[in-house]
């Protein structure tokens, strides 16, 4: 019975010591110190009149991140067509509550005729009683 816990703690001993090795001491990977570059030092700014910005400002920037990444891509806005700008004078400005209007049931948006309007007035079944008329 002693032998046989005696086995038991040394198998499990060296399991686990096996299992805390990896590759060896002298395999490990390590930082390459070549690959390490050195910072730049630090440069007081020549000017030192510089007011600090007030506190809760917003930051002098040329604008958002997005708009400086659209400048950096796109090269800033293009200017207009000719077209393009008489297409939009001739369309004009939406009125303000256009939206609104919109969805309103008392707001005709389209002419759909006789025909289409009697389609969707049509009682709701499972077509038993359905006809069709085709024009000729």
């Amino acid at each position: 019975m002693r032998n046989v816990t005696k086995a038991i703690i040394v198998i499990s001993g060296t399991a686990m010591l096996g299992a805390c090795g990896g590759n060896g001491i002298f395999n490990r990977d390590r930082p390459d110190e070549f690959a390490v570059q050195r910072q730049a030092p630090l440069v007081v700014p020549p000017d030192f009149t510089l007011t600090p910005p007030a506190p809760g400002a917003p930051r002098p920037v040329e604008g958002t991140a997005s708009e400086q990444a659209l400048e950096a891509l796109f090269g800033g806005p293009s200017p207009r067509s000719s077209i393009e700008t008489s297409t939009l004078d001739r369309a004009g400005s939406a009125a303000p509550g256009i939206r609104s209007q919109a969805g309103d049931p008392e707001t005709n948006t389209v002419a759909k005729g006789t025909v289409t309007r009697d389609i969707i007035a049509a009682p709701e079944g499972d077509g038993a009683n359905a006809q069709t008329l085709i024009p000729s």
